[in-house]
């Protein structure tokens, strides 16, 4: 593949499409190959409405002297080739996120903060695995002076693959915890996966990190590839060091900022401090104690950036969350507390830990099973059920077969109601049948449970 001509084709139609179904004329489209499609088979129909030219890396559909159509050994390969190219041309700053929880939320509080003074390209929704990276990247342009690039992953090596495309000048681990366990083998394989990105910022001498100094796990990954010093202490305080860090008070008293939980109800209010300046308070628009460190960790990035503290506790108290992350709806029967866009063990606790904080005298959750979990699986979906006793719930609604075989070996939680369901739909028809009204409800499942279809029946 030369990709010398491919990026000289690209700077000439910046523009690229991988779905036949919308083009937009002028564009490059690439026949990615999917388990139930082949995009070869739509070439010449893209070219008909529109496109430039076509990558290809069937020769079968290749007409002779036909040069809009550009032969490849492998598309999916090319597009990767191709945006690692686009990236290499890019001056601004690239700043990658990864992590078991929070990452996409970070994303978006990163993108609120840096967008008060930077023009910012970020990962649009969560489209941050093999093809939506390098889709990401080829929507750079000169005129950005930031790019926030989310890369997800559920088996070991991904990361590696998808920051050798980034190739970073800063990163953020949110947070490493139990999901993907099916793929990854074990919290340790964990671990390895999501330090793949600390492995490649040890190799780049100017890069930098920053780490949530109170996390343990991270502080030890760092520490490991030498990314801080044995102490842990932060750029600002040791130049041997090539970490700005942010940690929950107490925990960490010489992190670059620092900050606390100042009340939930049931949105998060925090206070923060840059070491040795004055605090400032932030009325969020998040659910849950646990975004306290996402916050900081946004906190943490525009300060270094330069943005002013009323700037980013500004840009943070007007961020509303979408998508079912962390997100509080009042409808006219309910307040909903609607955080059903993922689940694995590690988010479901602390989930049901902060709606135990929530002061409210019906309180409800629907929750559904949690995936790719493995041999954990049935031990995972146990411990959510002995959680429920202490959320000062009056009734669990818990959907799918994980979930309901862990209720039949724990019992039923003292105090707390529970009914089981097979899935969305068998609950949307009780609420068709008995609706719901009165309570406030945390519904949070793994995606595949489709629960976020369930906030227009409550």
């Amino acid at each position: 593949m030369d990709i010398t001509r491919l990026y000289s084709l690209f700077t000439a139609h910046p523009a690229v499409t991988t779905d036949s179904r919308r083009i937009t004329p002028g564009s490059l489209f690439f026949a990615l190959r999917g388990p139930s499609f082949n995009g070869n088979d739509f070439a010449s129909q893209a070219l008909h409405d529109g496109c430039a030219a076509v990558v290809v890396d069937d020769p079968a559909v290749v007409p002779p002297h036909d040069e809009r159509y550009v032969l490849v050994p492998d598309v999916l390969g090319a597009l990767q080739a191709l945006a690692r190219e686009h990236r290499r041309h890019f001056s601004g700053t690239v700043l990658q996120v990864t992590g078991t929880n929070g990452k996409t939320t970070t994303k978006e509080l990163l993108r609120a903060v840096l967008s008060t003074t930077y023009n910012v390209l970020a990962t649009e929704g969560n489209l941050n695995n093999h093809i939506g990276v390098p889709l990401t990247l080829l929507r750079l342009t000169a005129a950005h002076e930031v790019a926030i690039i989310e890369t997800g992953a559920n088996h070991p090596g991904e990361i590696a693959a998808l920051t050798d495309i980034v190739r970073p000048d800063m990163a953020l681990i949110t947070s490493v915890g139990h999901a993907h366990i099916e793929g990854f083998g074990s919290f340790e394989g964990v671990k390895r996966t999501k330090g793949e990105l600390y492995d490649y910022i040890a190799t780049v001498p100017e890069a930098i990190i920053f780490l949530n100094a109170s996390d343990a796990d991270l502080t030890a990954m760092a520490a490991e590839r030498g990314l801080t010093t044995p102490d842990g202490r932060s750029r600002s305080q040791d130049a041997a060091s090539r970490a700005v860090t942010y940690a929950t008070t107490g925990s960490h008293a010489d992190a670059d900022v620092v900050g606390s939980v100042a009340g939930t109800t049931p949105l998060l209010t925090m206070c923060w401090q840059q070491r040795g300046g004055s605090v400032h308070e932030v009325q969020t628009q998040l659910f849950g104690l646990y975004n306290l460190t996402n916050l900081l960790s946004a906190i943490a990035v525009g300060t270094h950036f330069g943005i002013s503290a009323q700037a980013v506790s500004n840009a943070l108290a007007a961020y509303v969350p979408t998508l079912g992350r962390s997100e509080l709806r009042h409808t006219a029967h309910n307040t909903l507390i609607c955080d059903a866009y993922n689940a694995n063990p590690t988010s479901m606790h602390a989930a049901l830990d902060s709606f135990a904080a929530v002061a409210h005298p019906h309180k409800m959750v629907i929750l559904g099973d949690m995936r790719e979990l493995g041999a954990d699986s049935h031990s995972e979906h146990r411990a959510v059920v002995r959680q429920l006793q202490g959320t000062g719930c009056e009734e669990a609604w818990l959907v799918g077969a994980e979930l309901e075989r862990a209720l039949q070996a724990e019992g039923e939680p003292q105090g707390v109601r529970v009914r089981t369901f097979a899935d969305a739909d068998a609950v949307r028809q009780t609420l068709a049948e008995t609706p719901v009204a009165g309570h406030c409800i945390l519904i949070k499942g793994s995606n595949s449970t489709r629960l976020h279809t369930l906030p227009p029946m409550l």
